[in-house]
């Protein structure tokens, strides 16, 4: 690792902490010069390039928030131009991370990743205290094991003022308002905020007992897809979830629930191979198996049912020299390469200690950005089912081009 003007930056703490190198011999770093340069090249332009984009992907973030506190998930595609709780809890925790870290400021603020976490997290408990009472029809239709109504159910994007979308849209994913919930642990952990808003924690206790009652009910996964299923990255996240809601509210009675669902996926969300499954009696992958580890928690990152997971993503999904699919099936957009797959993949190669995959995978990312710095949903090369690209572009248009969770998965690995 070497640094500009002969200092690097060591290790992941939190705080920074600069070496000489051996071939510079300039006695101090030129303020606010600092790479984390683990290629093993000097390259000035490099550094450059990624403060630039750091710096960008915050300004993306944060001018694509609305007053209310959601996060536009794209500016510039119309189906994506509403909130998700999943994506946005990304965003916050990257916010939150990189608030930690305090190396970039936005506009001379040093509060202002901290200050768009505490607005988009205030705006979701706004959303799910205004549907508590439908909601608790939802945990006692459930508990009774009646069917649930679907005006009953949590959506899982809204529109910036808190309203539900026009159209028909997979709305039933319960990964959103689980890993909200994580997001929002973190974000009380890393700014240690007690006692927890009264509001906050009457969302909490709501989205904790909802999730509880209803992790058994198939649903849509992260992608928006499969609605019969029972998804193994969707029950990892209600997992993480109720961790979490466990810790912010301890009066809460949810950590058996959550031990529960551990239980069932390593009993049920396996394949014949011994990696995790997709879903539930499916033989294959998706790369959003890797939020299992990172960030939910339910295994940790070395565990060897993990390893055997990311194993099989790099064999079957993992495009050599591109980015990761989502999964074998895919023809959304054809099936391109995901940079913000790569990027999350590259989170996980960090907790374990895998730098050199990492930093190939946060690289290939980097060049994805274009002239304007957008960071990509995915790109159209070593596309799984080309076939279907144009028929996704005459539908939707062009790939969504900056997505916000991409920018916030790259703040999150330029902060560990």
């Amino acid at each position: 690792m070497v640094g500009v003007a002969g200092y690097g930056y060591v290790g992941r703490a939190a705080h920074l902490i600069y070496h000489r190198t051996s071939w510079h011999n300039l006695q101090s770093p030129p303020p606010g010069l600092l790479v984390d340069d683990r290629r093993g090249v000097s390259a000035v332009t490099t550094f450059l390039h990624d403060e630039a984009l750091h710096r960008r992907s915050l300004e993306i973030i944060l001018e694509n928030q609305q007053a209310s506190g959601a996060y536009i998930a794209c500016p510039t595609m119309p189906d994506y131009q509403f909130s998700w709780f999943r994506d946005g809890a990304f965003i916050a925790y990257a916010l939150t991370l990189d608030g930690h870290r305090g190396n970039i400021r936005h506009q001379g603020n040093i509060n202002s990743q901290w200050d768009s976490a505490v607005r988009f997290h205030s705006w979701c408990a706004e959303v799910i205290n205004c549907r508590a009472g439908a909601l608790e029809r939802a945990i006692a239709c459930a508990q009774a094991g009646q069917p649930l109504a679907a005006a009953d159910l949590l959506n899982s994007r809204y529109r910036a003022d808190g309203d539900v979308g026009p159209d028909d849209w997979p709305e039933f994913q319960l990964d959103g308002p689980g890993t909200w919930l994580w997001s929002l642990a973190e974000y009380v952990r890393y700014t240690r905020l007690v006692p927890l808003p009264a509001e906050w924690e009457q969302a909490v206790i709501t989205a904790a007992r909802y999730l509880a009652a209803l992790w058994r009910t198939p649903c849509f996964d992260c992608w928006e897809e499969r609605g019969t299923d029972h998804h193994i990255s969707t029950l990892s996240a209600i997992y993480a979830g109720l961790v979490a809601a466990q810790k912010l509210v301890p009066t809460l009675d949810v950590g058996d629930t959550a031990e529960q669902i551990r239980a069932f996926v390593l009993t049920r969300g396996l394949t014949p191979g011994g990696e995790l499954a997709k879903s539930v009696g499916v033989d294959g992958v998706d790369a959003n198996l890797i939020g299992v580890a990172v960030p939910h928690g339910l295994l940790k990152p070395t565990d060897p049912i993990m390893q055997r997971t990311i194993a099989r993503i790099e064999q079957d999904l993992h495009a050599p020299g591109s980015g990761v699919h989502r999964h074998v099936e895919d023809v959304y957009y054809g099936g391109g390469a995901w940079v913000l797959l790569a990027l999350w993949l590259a989170w996980y190669y960090l907790e374990t200690g895998d730098v050199q995959r990492a930093d190939d995978l946060i690289a290939w990312s980097e060049q994805q950005a274009d002239a304007d710095l957008f960071l990509p949903e995915q790109v159209n090369t070593a596309m799984l089912a080309p076939g279907h690209y144009d028929e996704w572009v005459a539908r939707r248009g062009p790939i969504a081009n900056p997505l916000l969770w991409t920018h916030a998965e790259y703040l999150i690995v330029r902060n560990l």
